[in-house]
């Protein structure tokens, strides 16, 4: 333990913003990060708990008080390697996590919990400053073969762990670049892709291999992909949910990721080659009100869209955990992102009943009700009453409302079985699909998550892989192999 008083000694600060006015102008990162005296505070306020539920907050099952501790000690690369022996990608989760590791937190029973996000972040940049990180080349190999379909979270963990394992890797991804959700995905303000960068470059010193712009069944044939040893289908989740609601087919109504990722290859410098979605003079309706929608905000804010108007159908969560809620649960309580700090009006418990267009089939409004609802201490609601209908204009229309499973052309293809929601069926005993040699992770077999939890099922499903190639549980691959197929 750091320091025995430090969590009653400190208080919970979150590093410093670049001001609203000054970030809107860019999409670059503003935050800027803990002085060296603020992390040692912040650190020294990890109790050392007899029980650190921390560790099952995280879905990776991160090491927390052990590396708080070696950051409160000045212990650099003892931080790092603590860190990273349960997290492949600290840079990314130290910047886009939602952090439930922090929502378990015990401190958070009776006081703010310890700023676990942050000091992640900054133990791995630390790390790459003082030349810690470095590529994992394997000298002993197995001689066995992997394929890799997705380079998002799930698939780069899978990839990085399966070539620690001493397998030879191959990643296949049919954008022009590597990272999945992560490069097309999450605006720069949020997650820079030279961060992306930094990290693939390791990667690919490691040995493994990236190739882009190739899409399974097209650019590779399928006989070729059965051809590995083993393969490992991370193709996240990507068919988004639509709303089939009267004039749904008005123009100016539009997927969230496809704005997102528009943007994002355009800070990259890359040419787009289809119509440009643009927030600029506009007014704005974005609809869903998780990562997704705070992410087309920002976007919007940076477009210096004219109005920004963000639409949930849940009722205004509670400041306060509810009853239905308690801790060490992911903490569910009203809250503001960053994207929303910079201005939007945000409606809650509101129903979109219509788009309206004009004569030429352009979005000019979009048909709301408001509910009135009443909920008691357990999230139950009651639904009291409605609004009259009524019209808020809307130029564009973004639609942030999640993601149905992953697209099924290529499992049809490969002969891989899903579940009863499009999922790739896999159980959480060894993420062996349908097929004897071919495994899943993350979004594609989970549905739609979290960063971490794909990294997490990336490093789960690999230790399946190896042991699967290496022969240690070839009964128990079997027996579920057997099941599946009857």
């Amino acid at each position: 333990m750091g320091k025995i008083t430090g969590f009653k000694e400190f208080e919970r600060v979150l590093p410093t913003k670049e001001a609203v006015e000054g970030r809107v102008q860019h999409f670059k990162e503003f935050n800027k990060g803990y002085s060296e005296n603020e992390l040692n505070k912040q650190a020294a306020r990890c109790m050392d708990c007899g029980i650190p539920f921390c560790h099952s907050g995280c879905p990776l099952g991160n090491v927390i008080p052990e590396f708080n501790d070696a950051v409160y000690d000045g212990k650099w690369e003892e931080a790092y390697q603590i860190l990273t022996s349960t997290n492949n990608f600290p840079e990314f989760t130290g910047r886009i996590c939602p952090a439930p590791c922090e929502s378990a937190c015990v401190l958070g029973i009776h006081s703010t919990p310890i700023t676990i996000e942050e000091i992640e972040k900054h133990i791995i940049e630390i790390a790459f400053k003082k030349g810690y990180v470095k590529a994992h080349k394997s000298y002993l190999k197995t001689g066995k073969r992997i394929a890799v379909v997705g380079s998002g979270p799930a698939g780069l963990a899978a990839a990085a762990q399966l070539n620690k394992a001493g397998h030879d890797v191959i990643v296949f991804e049919r954008d022009d670049q590597v990272g999945g959700l992560l490069r097309y995905g999450i605006p720069d303000f949020k997650l820079e892709k030279s961060v992306i960068d930094r990290r693939i470059n390791l990667m690919k010193e490691s040995g493994i291999e990236f190739k882009v712009n190739t899409e399974v069944g097209k650019d590779i044939s399928f006989y070729e992909l059965k051809a590995y040893d083993a393969v490992v289908l991370a193709t996240g989740s990507t068919v988004p949910w639509h709303m089939q609601l009267p004039g749904h087919e008005a123009k100016g109504i539009h997927f969230a990721m496809d704005f997102l990722k528009q943007q994002n290859q355009e800070v990259s410098g890359i040419d787009i080659d289809q119509e440009r979605i643009l927030a600029t003079n506009k007014h704005v309706v974005v609809i869903g009100d998780g990562d997704t929608g705070s992410d087309c905000i920002g976007t919007s804010n940076r477009h210096r869209a004219k109005s920004i108007t963000q639409i949930a159908r849940k009722p205004t969560p509670a400041k306060e955990r509810l009853k239905n809620n308690p801790w060490p649960m992911d903490k569910v309580t009203f809250g503001t992102s960053s994207s929303q700090e910079e201005g939007c009006e945000r409606l809650w418990a509101t129903e979109t009943q219509e788009f309206v267009h004009d004569e030429n089939g352009h979005i000019t409004a979009v048909k709301i009700k408001e509910v009135q609802y009443e909920v008691d201490e357990f999230g139950r609601r009651t639904r009291l009453g409605e609004s009259e209908i009524r019209e808020i204009p809307a130029d564009l229309v973004l639609l942030a409302i999640g993601y149905k499973h992953t697209e099924q052309r290529l499992l049809e293809q490969l002969g891989v079985r899903v579940d009863e929601k499009g999922n790739i069926l896999a159980n959480d005993k060894d993420y062996q699909t349908s097929v004897e040699n071919i495994f899943t992770a993350g979004d594609c077999r989970k549905g739609q998550s979290l960063v971490v939890w794909a990294i997490s099922e990336g490093r789960e499903c690999a230790r399946k892989v190896d042991e699967y190639l290496m022969g240690y549980s070839e009964l128990e691959s079997k027996d579920f192999l057997a099941a599946q197929n009857a």
